[in-house]
């Protein structure tokens, strides 16, 4: 038996590193730094804008984060007869195929059909009760006499399962019931696994899920209920270090997409630039074997000239900070280096062109630095994983875009560190200005391929729907990449063209370019001006995330990016 203890929320990681016991940002309230100044300069001083650029905002509102109390959910794999398990509740993977039932109108399935027989033909016929057909999202849950379960519930998984999306799905709908019925105890199995290509990456998926679904970010409420659930028991998806490895892995990058979501959810009053400079900070110090923190302040970046991503930060109270995390490997030099470029707005109310009218959602901007949330949240999975061979330099330019008497206007000319020039026609279309001086920044460091991830357009969001991010790219060979790791992390991706032609709607007359095109083919537009940021040695991807990083569903952060992320720059470690 294999035992794999993960722990939620931030806590995830206080398996390798206690210093993180503790939920994140919940040492807000001692941080002397993060207290509101109160300190009154004359309004005629030069030194009034510096005040301004000072004051520590992340109080605003008498709002701070409340730690995590989280729960500890101990993880085993283990080969028996599923009517021999005993707890609270027995989640049975099915698919369509799986509920085929004889002239008897009995299960032909094994495990079914045990299962039901030792229920006296219940199973079967509460199934057909209810009218359960093992649709994916399908599920019932029974309270049944003889068996060692309290309960036993069936999860349907459409008509084949085979993808990590559908096994994830599946350990979230489990922990969905045992939150529910309040269960101690689960167990997890399939009714047909066999032709199952790998098993241990399965039982990683099923692993996630569940993490992923017992999860609450409650930090932001005043009351919360705590999870009952304290072990889950993969049946018959094998056991021995193989399984024990890809179950270790799937805490480490769980643990990343729980740090990004938190990030996101935090809202602007709480995560400021310089709170996202500090959590970034903490990742590097805690796994500072491998990996070092870079903070360039305002003045450090004028230096760079960096003129596009400044003028977006012009306006805001809140200073930017300029973000670069870099990962060294163990045990020897690097064969290749890679970029990860996230935007990283922290708060955008669109600026002089703000948000306004229906569906404009200016309340929910504080995801506009989805993003870096994405690569900060990778940042900290690799800390754990610690792949050989790879150097990952990750980078955020993160920044408010307010208004102010100090903020770009439209029309104003701004100039990028590489020295060309945008006409701002549009002070909403700010996260490009910002990517623009992260690309280039980027490029300088010396990597031989780019992924850079925005919260860019709604345009993206149109043509592709909440759950689907948009992949712009020159090079087929890094397409081929991201998307292999995209199977395996169960992401939705979709490559859409970089149309040259429609580079003619970002031209400028006075400037080398405007900041935004017509309103056809927007998402396109937007990726050809970063491309103008990029070396052309350098691979370059961008992923338009801006329907994935938010569940209107639920409300919440989605946590999306991480794990292909983990997986591309693992597929260049190998």
């Amino acid at each position: 038996m294999v035992a794999i203890v993960v722990s939620l929320a931030s806590t995830l990681i206080a398996v390798t590193s206690p210093s993180y016991s503790s939920s994140f940002l919940t040492k807000l309230r001692s941080s002397p730094s993060l207290r509101l100044s109160l300190a009154v300069t004359p309004l005629c001083s030069r030194r009034g804008k510096l005040m301004a650029h000072t004051l520590a905002r992340a109080t605003l509102g008498l709002t701070f984060p409340s730690g995590l109390d989280a729960p500890k959910i101990s993880f085993a794999v283990k080969d028996i007869d599923v009517t021999e398990w005993k707890g609270d509740l027995l989640a049975v993977g099915v698919t369509e195929k799986d509920l085929a039932k004889d002239e008897n109108s009995k299960f032909q399935n094994s495990i079914l059909k045990n299962l039901d027989s030792r229920l006296g033909g219940l199973l079967a016929e509460a199934s057909s009760e209810e009218d359960f057909t093992g649709k994916s999202g399908q599920s019932t849950v029974v309270r049944l006499p003889g068996l060692g379960s309290k309960r036993i519930g069936l999860f349907g998984l459409g008509q084949s399962a085979s993808s990590t999306a559908a096994f994830r799905g599946l350990g979230e709908a489990a922990a969905t019931a045992a939150k529910a019925t309040q269960a101690s105890d689960l167990a997890i199995v399939l009714a047909s696994s066999e032709g199952l290509s790998a098993k241990s990456n399965t039982a990683s998926a099923i692993a996630s899920g569940t993490v992923l679904g017992i999860y609450e970010d409650s930090r932001y409420k005043s009351e919360s209920k705590k999870s009952a659930l304290k072990s889950v028991d993969i049946l018959g998806l094998g056991t021995g270090p193989e399984v024990e490895k890809k179950l270790k892995y799937a805490e480490d990058v769980t643990s990343g997409i729980i740090f990004g979501k938190e990030l996101v959810n935090s809202p602007a009053n709480v995560l400021t630039p310089g709170k996202l400079a500090e959590e970034a900070s903490k990742i590097a110090s805690t796994y500072s074997d491998v990996l070092s923190a870079k903070i360039l302040n305002e003045e450090q970046c004028k230096e760079l000239k960096m003129g596009s991503y400044l003028a977006v930060a012009a306006a805001s109270a809140n200073p930017p900070h300029f973000i670069h995390l870099i990962y060294k490997p163990p045990g020897g030099p690097a064969k290749v280096k890679l970029g990860l470029v996230g935007k990283g707005l922290t708060f955008d109310s669109g600026g002089y062109n703000i948000k306004t009218g229906p569906g404009c959602s200016i309340e929910l901007m504080k995801f506009d630095m989805g993003g870096s949330a994405a690569v900060l949240g990778a940042a900290k999975a690799i800390g754990q994983i610690k792949p050989p061979g790879v150097e990952v330099h990750f980078i955020v330019a993160a920044c408010e875009n307010m208004i102010s008497g100090t903020g770009v206007r439209p029309g104003d000319i701004v100039t990028a560190s590489n020295g060309k020039t945008i006409e701002v026609n549009n002070t909403d279309a700010e996260g490009r200005l910002t990517l623009a001086d992260a690309l280039v920044y980027a490029c300088n460091q010396g990597v031989e391929k780019i992924v850079d991830l925005a919260t860019l357009t709604g345009a993206c969001v149109v043509a592709l729907g909440p759950s689907i991010a948009g992949v712009f790219t020159p090079s087929d060979d890094l397409a081929k990449e991201v998307f292999a790791a995209s199977e395996l992390s169960g992401e939705k991706f979709w490559r859409l063209p970089l149309e040259e032609s429609y580079w003619e709607s970002m031209k400028s007359g006075i400037a080398d370019m405007v900041n935004t095109g017509g309103r056809p083919g927007g998402s396109i537009s937007a990726a050809l001006f970063l491309k103008q940021f990029v070396d052309e040695k350098v691979e370059w991807m961008h992923i338009d995330m801006a329907g994935p990083v938010w569940s209107d569903k639920k409300r919440t952060a989605t946590g999306f990016g991480v794990s292909t992320l983990v997986e591309w720059v693992l597929k260049n470690s190998a």
